[in-house]
């Protein structure tokens, strides 16, 4: 798989390497709820990245919808050759996260845009995307948090807290360089919430992916 950096998603070779891997066993079922997701859901959903935990993760990163990265790379990843990518990057290493314990996903999972850029998200994107992420949360049988990353996915609050009751929500600013420039304490509070979740999974790290 390829080297662990930011924007590591940038030449047509990393991206095969990190397709390669989608057929490794924590990342099956995820491929097949994309591939129906591909089936009846419009233009332009991408696949979770290998390099997370898959099925195997504790916590899920729930942002608001793919950029046009996302799209070029057919991953949402932390990997994927923008500054929002690199800025998650960022704060997840600093907080000491190991992301596989944790998976990235899209409250609208298809992109919203056009050709030349990603629009926001509505009221009845958010809508069309609900069934989807009931699924999903189906298929993540070890997950005890769920991070809303970003205003839109935070309007999916109660819908989680419905869903899987059990779960831990948490919300945290969106990693855009627009956030973060604009705002710089946005950061910290990125951090603080990485923190939290790293108390609340403990220290202890099992190897989750095949190898």
């Amino acid at each position: 798989m390829t080297l662990d950096r930011a924007k590591s998603l940038n030449t047509s070779e990393a991206v095969a390497a990190r397709r390669q891997a989608l057929d490794l066993a924590h990342m099956r079922p995820l491929v097949e709820f994309v591939a129906r997701l591909r089936a009846s859901a419009p233009a332009g959903v991408p696949d979770f990245d290998p390099m997370d935990g898959g099925v195997n993760a504790e916590c899920l990163f729930l942002l608001e919808a793919p950029g046009s990265k996302a799209i070029g790379s057919g991953f949402v990843s932390r990997n994927n050759p923008d500054e929002t990518a690199r800025n998650f990057f960022e704060v997840n290493v600093e907080a000491g996260l190991h992301r596989s314990r944790t998976v990235m996903w899209n409250a609208i999972p298809w992109y919203i845009g056009d050709e030349r850029r990603i629009r926001a998200a509505t009221g009845r994107d958010l809508g069309a995307a609900r069934q989807h992420l009931a699924e999903l949360l189906a298929l993540l049988p070890r997950l005890r948090i769920v991070v809303l990353v970003g205003r839109k996915a935070q309007r999916y609050s109660h819908v989680v807290a419905m869903l899987a009751p059990a779960v831990t929500v948490l919300t945290c600013p969106h990693p855009s360089p627009l956030s973060f420039n604009g705002r710089p304490e946005r950061r910290a509070e990125v951090l603080a919430c990485l923190a939290q979740v790293v108390s609340k999974l403990g220290s202890s790290l099992t190897a989750h992916r095949e190898t």
